[in-house]
């Protein structure tokens, strides 16, 4: 036989009885008390033992313990009247649960003449038991008896392990023996449901020793004090610093949401649902006050059971919640609302919606406690906490610790949707300010990619082709400092002045001192305090097919990585320049020759900066993905972006430009030297009618013939030799090109009626597709362009 209690002194009769009646253990106490050895009983029915059968304990369905008087039946045969405690324990594994019953042998004398009971509880002020030193209860006051629900003189004689709970009270064993053999106090903190009380309560044991005049240990004092709301209080603002910390992490409307149920679950409730209306059209605010019937979309729940079985929503599905709903209630009187099912709170839910009452039904739902999410004057939604293992239903506390939390929640969510919506604008505004196509051009083929900052949002990176005259074509890739609108508007004013400047064929250089005498400006009008100060970094760059000539400056930004045709990818050496803004420093540009088939790599720093490595480490990895061929440059650009950027996304603003080179064939190109004789203007059209022939272009050939007339004529008469004729042709376009060492530009005039010229350039604007002027190094070039059929 396996001991009832491993420190049995023999002062009580103690008997286990599992559920199913039989006897599993048997003290020496219960055998002085009935006579019966533990062999003769230990596996037989405990109902032999009564002196009468049908006089047993009435126990109630889910009771925990009993006591009252026993007619039991002696080995010797007489009957014996025993006074019995029992108290049901919860199995600790697998198999069934049992009852303990203990019936005190000796109660020792009582209070009246025990001085060492009489001192200590009278100097006693709360509830308090005395225990001698083999752990025997001596004495308790009214307070500690009134707990258990016995009278004091059935208390005497017991052990903890007797009156309490199995964990709590062999830990309070333990500290008293350690009170009996240290001769120093202890305290004890424990959380239990005292005998006569409805609900649990936080209780603080202290444990002082009881020494006699010689000064040695004959017991021990358990004073135990409810402090209860201090526990509450603790925990309460454990849940509120937890909320601080935890919701709120990420801008993301459902993360929030979601942190705020896994917050409550289980410190607060057990299931926890969080339902937000949905954003009026434009993306405007909820409504102050919602009207019912209220829809509500299900944004997280959180449940102590693994998979939420209670929630009868998913999360994305829209309800739609009756006025009399506590839902509606809650949202319309702008407070907290707790409904109990005892109390008939949740009956109407029946007709509406029976699938949610036979949850309530099912999981044994009690109460509930509707919280409007409410921020900045909004009311966002709702979140309903829910109560089922808790046996206790929620209390004004609980509310007023449930709003605290829910209006942190609430500001959080608000600051993700107005994020989202700032975030949604300004994409929206960059969309549409980034080249939504890149133009087919003869010099290169192009492809791109642009992504957003993962958390930080759309910042001002920008990219651009623009076609230029001569078939030239200019990229530029950019960067403004910063993120949201304002950096997206200052991206869109950048990329309209480069656009601008490059029309008018200024040089890269050139072009970033106009670009950074506009950004000086723009910090200026922003204000001198520091606060609207503008800086971009900027790569510009001139292609020219016909030559193949390739120039470009930076303003601070990374420069380009060139794959040559017949060699691994490098980094261009440009002179590094300042960034936009400064104000006053040279730019300088390079310049090389590129291969036919050369792919070039413009990139803004988000793309090979990380939080994990520099821009040297990103650079090398862009080179390398750049080394494996590619089908295309729109699967080149996708390598790249997967090879660079992390899973959860960029931690900057991307804007990558790949451009594959492209030369016009010589046999294209057709060259002219021009004397400065106006006789001879006749013979230049005859060659140029005939080599508009060897290029079957002779359906073009009255109108260039009359734009190369008007052109060289004007070089001729207005110019300085030496004046250089150049035709340039490829399916769509034949370009006139007249070039002459004046600095002069032609430009437009409105000849009166009886004027005898004026009207060239009039006559060039009318007759062609576009025209325009350039200056070079040399002087200036006058070119137009005719646009051809097609088909040729």
């Amino acid at each position: 036989m396996s001991p009832v209690n491993p420190h049995d002194d023999a002062a009580a009769a103690r008997a286990v009885v599992d559920d199913s009646g039989t006897l599993r253990e048997w003290s020496e106490g219960a055998r002085l008390l009935l006579g019966h050895p533990a062999a003769d009983v230990v596996g037989r029915p405990a109902a032999e033992l009564l002196a009468d059968a049908d006089d047993g304990p009435a126990l109630e369905p889910g009771a925990e313990r009993w006591n009252g008087t026993l007619a039991l039946r002696h080995r010797d045969g007489h009957t014996v009247s025993v006074w019995v405690l029992a108290r049901h324990r919860p199995p600790e594994t697998d198999g069934p649960g049992t009852w303990l019953a203990v019936s005190p042998l000796d109660n020792g004398p009582g209070q009246p003449d025990d001085p060492l009971v009489g001192a200590a509880l009278t100097q006693s002020p709360c509830a308090t038991m005395i225990f001698d030193d083999r752990l025997r209860v001596r004495g308790v006051n009214d307070t500690m008896a009134r707990l258990f629900g016995l009278p004091p003189d059935r208390l005497r004689g017991l052990r903890a392990t007797d009156l309490g709970g199995r964990r709590q009270a062999a830990e309070l064993e333990e500290h008293m023996r350690r009170v009996l053999a240290t001769g120093q106090g202890h305290d004890m903190h424990t959380y239990l449901k005292a005998p006569s009380e409805s609900r649990a309560h936080a209780w603080l044991a202290r444990i002082a020793p009881l020494t006699g005049a010689d000064g040695e240990v004959l017991g021990v004092c358990v004073t135990a004090h409810d402090f209860t709301e201090q526990h509450l209080a603790r925990e309460r603002l454990q849940l509120v610093n937890e909320a601080s910390v935890r919701i709120g992490t990420t801008l993301d409307v459902t993360r929030t949401a979601q942190e705020l149920a896994d917050v409550c679950v289980p410190s607060l409730a057990d299931f926890v649902s969080v339902d937000l209306l949905d954003p009026q059209e434009h993306g405007d605010d909820p409504v102050t006050v919602p009207t019912p019937p209220v829809a509500l979309r299900r944004a997280a729940h959180q449940s102590v059971n693994p998979g939420c079985p209670e929630a009868v929503a998913e999360p994305g599905r829209l309800d739609v919640y009756p006025a009399d709903s506590p839902q509606a209630q809650c949202l319309a009187a702008g407070h907290a609302i707790i409904a109990a099912v005892p109390s008939g709170d949740l009956e109407r839910w029946r007709e509406w919606d029976p699938v949610r009452v036979g949850r309530i039904e099912e999981y044994g739902i009690h109460s509930t406690m509707s919280v409007p999410l409410q921020a900045r004057g909004t009311t966002l939604g709702i979140a309903v906490f829910t109560r089922f293992r808790r046996p206790y239903a929620f209390t004004h506390d609980d509310m007023l610790l449930a709003e605290e939390v829910s209006a942190r929640a609430a500001v959080c969510i608000d600051n993700a949707r107005r994020y989202s919506r700032e975030r949604e604008t300004t994409l929206m505004l960059q969309r549409s300010l980034l080249p939504r196509w890149l133009p087919p051009t003869v010099a290169l083929e192009a492809a791109s990619r642009y992504l957003p900052a993962a958390r930080s949002g759309v910042g001002g990176d920008w990219f651009d082709i623009i076609p230029l005259s001569g078939m030239r074509v200019a990229l530029v890739v950019g960067d403004v400092v910063g993120h949201g609108i304002q950096a997206s508007a200052t991206m869109g004013r950048l990329r309209t002045a480069v656009r601008t400047l490059a029309d008018i064929d200024l040089t890269p250089e050139e072009l970033l001192t106009h670009l950074d005498d506009l950004v000086v400006r723009l910090s200026e009008e922003a204000g001198g305090d520091g606060a609207g100060e503008v800086g971009a970094t900027c790569l510009y760059a001139v292609y020219d097919p016909v030559s193949r000539h390739f120039s470009l400056a930076r303003a601070g930004h990374p420069p380009p990585v060139l794959v040559p045709p017949d060699g691994p990818p490098r980094q261009l050496e440009l002179p590094s320049g300042p960034p936009l803004g400064v104000g006053g420093l040279p730019f300088e540009s390079a310049e090389l020759e590129l291969g036919e088939g050369s792919v070039l790599a413009f990139y803004t720093d988000g793309l090979v900066r990380g939080r994990d490595r520099g821009a040297d480490a990103g650079q090398a990895l862009l080179r390398e993905a750049l080394a494996v061929p590619a089908d295309s440059l729109d699967a080149a650009c996708d390598r790249v972006l997967h090879a660079l950027l992390p899973s959860g996304g960029a931690t900057d603003d991307v804007a990558l430009l790949l451009a594959r080179t492209r030369g016009l064939p010589p046999g294209q190109v057709a060259t002219w030297d021009i004397p400065a004789d106006p006789s001879l203007v006749a013979p230049i059209r005859k060659q140029v009618v005939d080599q508009l022939s060897a290029w079957a272009l002779l359906e073009a050939s009255f109108t260039a013939e009359l734009v190369v007339s008007e052109l060289v004529t004007n070089a001729i008469r207005y110019g300085s030799p030496p004046i250089r004729l150049r035709l340039i042709h490829d399916r769509t376009t034949l370009i006139c090109e007249v070039s002459d060492t004046s600095h002069t530009a032609p430009h437009l005039r409105r000849a009166k009626t009886w004027d005898e010229g004026g009207r060239g350039l009039l006559l060039v604007a009318q007759l062609t597709q576009r025209w325009g002027s350039r200056h070079t190094t040399e002087g200036k070039t006058i070119w137009a362009e005719l646009a051809l059929l097609e088909d040729e």
